[in-house]
């Protein structure tokens, strides 16, 4: 059986998530198609990691990719985690994992609703849906608050959990907007304040076509198997947050080939085993949650286990990290003044310094006078930052 070392692993990745400089990305939708999916729970995150891979960092190019060309777009999927990826790969995703989710949203909720003592149902859901779209539909473009403000059902309160230790009273307006949002029939469009702002305007959307869940996880598997493979199944259960059952038929439906990896049996798309030819030394400081670092369950070939206490917070959430070479090697944060500051946890060679400080002022360069702050803080930015 053919062997991948890891050292071939970080070749590879410097090469397809398009982080040495030779082969950055000159559009933001060729950065989400190297890396599958771009994180998007972080608003932030999407400009970050794709502004890291292009030739010419720009804010407005990711903007007008989002919000314009809408040729990137979020879903809710895999893990039940906002991502943000290319409308021709969007399809895929949201048969193979964002449908399923969909549903157990939308149960959710008319459980909540039902067990409310106003006696909400399922109708009343979509008599509020329907009329939320219209209103959405006479402005174009809304607010939560806004919508909120047009349907008087979306001012509604519900008890959550009635009678439970963790009994609540909510708002069902995020709620029923989340709904529509995983069922594609509404859309983020821009943000309420800058690109950094997680609070979004909403437009009406059209649901992606309907294809065969099975057929949608192949092709997903294939797509991520290009980007991140050799990898384990173990991994691609992870990141699709799918059973071990649907990650072996999706394996075997590509016809993913089996490779030695150092901890075990990998696998690769089919025809994929020859060596990646070697890139440029290369350095860059990834966002928190940014695919690269979170695109396999076990990152055990580009991070030491003695960095994870620093750099992941305690649900596992990886912080801004800094690469050389393909290994994470340090951290990173901006501070109030604006400053990118950097602490390195791996003595890297006086090249890999020179290196890291041109990344760190190309960042601080296009990031201009946005001030960016994890959602999911990590000892190591807190300490930075402090």
């Amino acid at each position: 059986m053919h062997r991948i070392s890891d050292e071939q692993r970080r070749i590879r990745l410097g090469r397809r998530h398009l982080l040495a400089p030779s082969v950055r990305a000159d559009s933001p939708v060729a950065v989400a198609d190297a890396v599958v999916a771009l994180h998007a729970t972080d608003a932030s995150t999407v400009f970050l990691s794709a502004c890291a891979r292009l030739g010419e960092p720009s804010v407005a190019a990711v903007e007008r990719s989002l919000y314009e060309d809408v040729a990137l777009v979020r879903l809710l999927s895999m893990r039940r985690t906002l991502f943000a990826v290319s409308a021709e790969l969007a399809p895929y995703v949201d048969a193979s994992t964002a449908r399923a989710i969909a549903v157990k949203e939308r149960r959710t909720l008319i459980d909540h609703l039902t067990d409310d003592v106003n006696g909400l149902d399922e109708r009343w859901l979509a008599e509020a849906e329907e009329a939320a779209l219209a209103a959405l539909a006479t402005r174009g473009s809304a607010t939560g608050s806004q919508l909120s403000a047009d349907v008087p059902a979306l001012r509604t309160k519900i008890t959550v959990f009635p009678g439970k230790k963790h009994e609540t009273v909510q708002g069902v307006a995020s709620r029923v907007i989340r709904v529509l949002a995983a069922d594609g029939r509404i859309r983020r469009d821009r943000p309420r304040g800058s690109w950094t702002s997680s609070q979004f305007h909403w437009t009406a959307s059209e649901p992606w076509p309907a294809l065969p869940a099975a057929e949608a996880r192949a092709e997903l598997a294939r797509h991520w198997l290009l980007s991140y493979g050799p990898a384990t199944e173990a991994d691609l259960k992870w990141w699709t947050g799918w059973t071990l059952g649907d990650v072996r038929k999706a394996l075997a439906a590509v016809g993913a080939e089996e490779v030695v990896l150092d901890e075990g049996t990998g696998y690769v798309a089919p025809g994929d085993m020859a060596p990646e030819p070697p890139v440029e030394p290369w350095a860059a400081l990834l966002p928190a949650l940014d695919p690269s670092a979170m695109g396999w369950g076990d990152r055990g070939f580009h991070l030491s286990a003695d960095h994870r206490t620093a750099l992941f917070d305690r649900s596992g959430n990886v912080g801004p990290t800094v690469w050389w070479n393909g290994q994470i090697i340090g951290g990173w944060a901006q501070r109030t003044d604006g400053n990118i500051v950097w602490r390195l946890l791996t003595d890297p060679s006086g090249e890999a310094a020179a290196t890291i400080e041109a990344e760190a002022s190309r960042l601080s360069g296009w990031v201009g006078e946005a001030r960016i702050t994890p959602r999911f803080r990590t000892p190591l930015e807190r300490e930075l930052t402090a």
